[in-house]
């Protein structure tokens, strides 16, 4: 089996580097891999499956050309838990739960949920996540809901800047209660930006990165698995 994984890459603006590595990611990847995961916050803000922007139109255009070739699975970040099935159906793409169990037990998650040591953002991911509060705010117009999607980053910006580090990563004893009740020998997270591969007792840890000062990416070839970057600032595969 071989699988590529990767997360955060909080696309926003077609014309960025970071936009472009992903749709030649996707193309070269697709070509070789079976298939392809991408776990959370895929865009820095999703306000709904009817987003007409230029952004959201080349994704959904990306995303169909790559399941041409492979499968391609969505996770829902903190910032992109609105991507729906209208989406879903319109990219061909398959949007999977947090946590996600695979064929082979590996534990994929956003990672959000693992940090329960930030009770504020806990509290506030509750109310986001439930049917309600999700079905009020898509009942607003477009406009509406692009201004509520600016507030709520100038709030989650604002509210982090003022938090300690170590609250914002997972807890370690929740972490390993979750991995273990699922019976994985391997957790893929991201959510952190805190890239690396931690080995613990009876699993191993994988966290991609951001998409930021490079691309960060797991790639799995059957029972190997690796954590890899590369230039953001140069043509993928070259």
């Amino acid at each position: 089996m071989r699988r590529v994984y990767i997360s955060d890459l909080h696309l926003e603006d077609p014309a960025a580097p970071a936009f472009m590595r992903f749709q030649e990611f996707m193309t070269v990847e697709s070509q070789s891999v079976d298939e392809i995961y991408i776990l959370g916050d895929l865009v820095e803000m999703w306000i709904g499956d009817d987003d007409d922007s230029a952004a959201a139109t080349a994704l959904a255009d990306i995303l169909r050309t790559t399941t041409r070739r492979c499968s391609v699975f969505l996770m829902h970040g903190n910032r992109d838990f609105l991507f729906g099935q209208d989406f879903s159906s319109n990219a061909g793409i398959e949007i999977i739960s947090d946590p996600y169990i695979t064929a082979d037990n590996i534990m994929l998650s956003h990672g959000d949920a693992l940090c329960v040591d930030d009770e504020e953002y806990q509290t506030v991911r509750t109310t986001l996540r439930s049917v309600a509060w999700q079905q009020d705010i898509l009942a607003k117009t477009l406009t509406e809901r692009k201004a509520f999607g600016q507030a709520l980053r100038m709030q989650s910006k604002s509210s982090n800047a003022n938090k300690p580090g170590n609250i914002m990563d997972v807890n370690q004893t929740e972490t390993d209660a979750q991995v273990a009740a699922h019976e994985a020998h391997t957790l893929i997270h991201g959510h952190t930006h805190r890239p690396g591969v931690h080995r613990r007792p009876g699993y191993t840890r994988m966290v991609t990165g951001a998409w930021e000062q490079c691309g960060w990416v797991c790639r799995q070839n059957d029972d190997d698995l690796r954590l890899e970057c590369f230039s953001l600032a140069r043509r993928y595969g070259t």
